[in-house]
């Protein structure tokens, strides 16, 4: 991988919902709402979390990565890459600020969210992102999405992260996340998501997120995350120092 393309942590969507059609901050209600949706989709609170990324052309594979990401409470994730040709990379999230450590390198190199992984999943598509925490919202009604009927939210970043805004529909009964469209700052939609969820690691997780690229006809990323488990990983692999020093992680 590229050090232009050896990025991506951090990662999308926001949920909330509502009775009435009506403008919401999240402190105003809605943030319950948005709580609830995280749980579909975040680890516990010290997990590994085993991912999988695939670049698909007209339905074939292109490209195909690992990664194991540890996740551990104050918004720190550490990805570590699995795959043969990315071994040795590492790229660290504390906070609001990314480090990415290649082979070659005496230091670590800040990035932003928004560098890519692979294909079209960013950083913050693949790490650790608090909808509740990063984003207000407010529903701007209710549509079918594939026969299904949700609720459409409208959520704008409340701090600088991968999407300054986010379309959303949820599930109106279980309000599982069914689709979203991601915008970046100069409000252009970046890529769609489609999400799917089954049951893994003893509750009801999204465990496949399909981007769909806006640019390249044919062209998709599909993100699977394979297994959650609790996992403690010490407080001195989550800091740039760290990635140098070659901390061992599994």
């Amino acid at each position: 991988m590229s050090r232009k393309n050896a990025c991506g942590f951090r990662a999308l969507l926001a949920l909330l919902c509502g009775c009435l059609l009506a403008t919401a901050r999240a402190d105003d209600g809605i943030a319950p709402l948005l709580q609830q949706a995280d749980a579909y989709r975040l680890a516990e609170k010290n997990a590994l979390v085993d991912v999988e990324v695939d670049v698909l052309r007209h339905g074939e594979v292109d490209k195909q990565r690992q990664y194991a990401v540890y996740v551990k409470p104050g918004r720190r994730s550490l990805v570590v890459m699995k795959t043969p040709i990315e071994i040795g990379q590492k790229v660290l999230m504390l906070g609001e600020q990314f480090w990415l450590l290649m082979p070659d390198t005496q230091r670590p190199l800040r990035i932003t969210a928004s560098q890519k992984l692979l294909g079209e999943a960013a950083v913050g598509d693949v790490a650790s992102l608090t909808w509740s925490e990063d984003y207000d919202g407010t529903l701007a009604g209710e549509e079918a999405i594939d026969g299904r009927p949700c609720l459409h939210l409208s959520l704008q970043a409340r701090r600088p992260v991968t999407y300054s805004r986010i379309e959303l529909w949820l599930d109106k009964a279980s309000r599982e996340p069914v689709k979203a469209d991601f915008f970046v700052g100069s409000d252009k939609r970046a890529k769609e998501a489609r999400f799917e969820l089954s049951h893994l690691a003893g509750r009801r997780r999204v465990t496949r997120m399909v981007l769909i690229d806006n640019l390249q006809a044919g062209k998709q990323t599909v993100v699977r995350y394979l297994a959650f488990r609790e996992h403690q990983l010490g407080d001195e692999s989550f800091n740039p120092a760290a990635l140098v020093r070659r901390v061992a992680v599994e």
